[in-house]
Parts: structure tokens; C-alpha cells; sequence
């Protein structure tokens, strides 16, 4: 096993963290540490194997880890120019917006789910808990519609207003 510096030490203990909190909200250990690796390494694209080295992770960890990561529209899957190896990325233009916000497929397959129900179920408090459902999921997916232009709007501004903080702060310091 390679010696790493101090600094990817660091780096490597900072995935673990945050990782930690993805895992706490229900994400699975691997995808976890695999999302946030590609996070905060530098890099802009990974092989399975770049992944699996710089985590020292088995191939097949990182398989199903990138899988439900896919899956979860967390990251995204293209081929490295003049090769046939696939790569691994994050959308680095809005990697939270992307994120937390792109999610109308998910709302309409509950919605569509909740529709399925209401017109097979009779009526009775079953069946208005999937109405309330319907009705719940096509309100979010339409404030989030919104949220998400909003972000867009604010994104380059809030983003420049966090690193003029932290370079006021460290001048100070």
C-alpha cells in the first residue's frame, strides 16, 4: 500500500465524515464514500479502478457503490476520449441544485402511484390519504421547479459572497 502525504490523509478522513452524514441520512456506506471522494478529490473524471485506488476499495465495491450512485441521478456515467473506459463525474456545474432539486422523475412515480390508487381504492381514508399524496407531490415538484431557478438565479452570487467570507476571514486571522 502506497504511503500517502499528509495532506491526502486529510483528505482521505474528511471523505469519511462526510460520508458519515450521507450514510445517516440513508445512503448506502460505499455510495456514500464513493460520492463524496468524488467530491472533493480534484480530479474531473474517475475510472472504477482511480476510484477503487484512491479509496483503497475492491473493484467490486465500487461497482455497486457507483450503481445506486447512477441510479440516484447522483452521478453521471461517460467515456474518456479515445478510450473505451468508462468515467465517473459529478454535474460541476450545479452539483447540489442537481441533486437535491432534480427530482420530478421520483415525485411523478409517486404521484402516478398515489393516482393508481385512487382510482382502484373506494372511497374512505385510505383512499384520501393518496389524494393528499397526489396533491403533495405535484405541489413539491412545482416548488422545487421554482427553487431550482431560484437557485440558478442566486448560485455564482451566493457562491462568491461564501469566498469573500472565508478570504475576509483569513486576512483577519
Amino acid at each position: 500500500m502506497e504511503e500517502h502525504t499528509a495532506e491526502r490523509v486529510t483528505m482521505l478522513e474528511y471523505v469519511e465524515q462526510f460520508a458519515g452524514i450521507l450514510t445517516a441520512s440513508g445512503m448506502q456506506r460505499m455510495a456514500a464514500r464513493v460520492f463524496t471522494y468524488i467530491l472533493v478529490d480534484d480530479g474531473e473524471t474517475y475510472t472504477a479502478a482511480e476510484i477503487a485506488e484512491g479509496l483503497s476499495i475492491s473493484l467490486a465495491a465500487v461497482s455497486g457503490a457507483v450503481r445506486e450512485l447512477l441510479a440516484a441521478g447522483l452521478v453521471f456515467k461517460t467515456r474518456r476520449p479515445s478510450t473505451r473506459a468508462d468515467v465517473y463525474r459529478l454535474n460541476e456545474e450545479d452539483i447540489w441544485g442537481s441533486i437535491m432539486l432534480d427530482r420530478s422523475g421520483f415525485l411523478d412515480r409517486y404521484r402516478d402511484t398515489a393516482l393508481i390508487g385512487i382510482d382502484t381504492l373506494p372511497a374512505g381514508p385510505g383512499r384520501d390519504r393518496l389524494v393528499q399524496t397526489a396533491a403533495f407531490m405535484e405541489f413539491i415538484k412545482v416548488e422545487m421547479r421554482l427553487m431550482h431557478e431560484h437557485w440558478n438565479e442566486r448560485r455564482l452570487e451566493l457562491s462568491a459572497a461564501y469566498e469573500a467570507r472565508r478570504r475576509d476571514a483569513g486576512a483577519s486571522g
